[in-house]
C-alpha cells in the first residue's frame, strides 16, 4: 500500500506528487484494473491465449 506522510513545510501538490509516483512504481493500478471483475478459468486461458498469439505476432514482423 502507498503511503506518504507529509513534511511540516510541505505543499499538499509535492505530496500529491509523490504519492502518484509511489503507485506508479507500485504497480497499483494494472492490478486494480486485473482485479476489477472475476475472471472464469476458461476467460483467463482466452485472454493468455491471445496475448501470447498477439505477442508470437509482434516477433516475427
Amino acid at each position: 500500500m502507498a503511503q506518504v506522510i507529509l513534511g511540516e513545510d510541505e505543499g499538499l501538490e509535492s505530496a500529491l506528487r509523490r504519492f502518484k509516483r509511489k503507485v506508479v512504481k507500485a504497480e497499483i493500478f494494472p492490478d486494480m484494473r486485473k482485479h476489477r471483475h472475476f475472471e472464469t478459468p476458461s476467460e483467463k486461458q482466452k485472454r493468455k491465449a491471445l496475448a501470447k498469439h498477439k505477442k508470437r505476432k509482434r516477433k516475427f514482423r
